[in-house]
C-alpha cells in the first residue's frame, strides 16, 4: 500500500489496518500548507495527485478520528 492508493481523506480515516497515529500523520500532511494549490487556499493537492482535495474534507476526516478516540 502506498499513499497514492488513497484518493479521499475518509479513505485514510476509515482504513481498517492503519493505526490512528498513522492516519493523523497522513491527514496532517494533506492539510499542510505545503500541499495547498497555489492561488486556491481552500484546496490541497497532496502528493501532486491529479484531483485536488478540499481542505474542509481533510479537517472533517481528522475530526472523525478524534471522535473515535474519545469514544474509547
Amino acid at each position: 500500500m502506498s499513499l497514492s492508493d488513497f484518493r479521499r481523506p475518509f479513505d485514510i480515516a476509515r482504513h481498517p489496518t492503519l493505526e490512528p497515529e498513522v492516519k493523523r500523520a497522513i491527514l496532517a500532511s494533506w492539510a499542510s500548507d505545503a500541499a495547498a494549490v497555489p492561488g486556491r487556499p481552500a484546496l490541497r493537492r497532496p502528493n501532486r495527485r491529479a484531483r485536488p482535495v478540499p481542505f474542509d474534507e481533510v479537517m472533517t476526516a481528522l475530526k472523525s478520528l478524534d471522535r473515535r478516540e474519545e469514544r474509547r
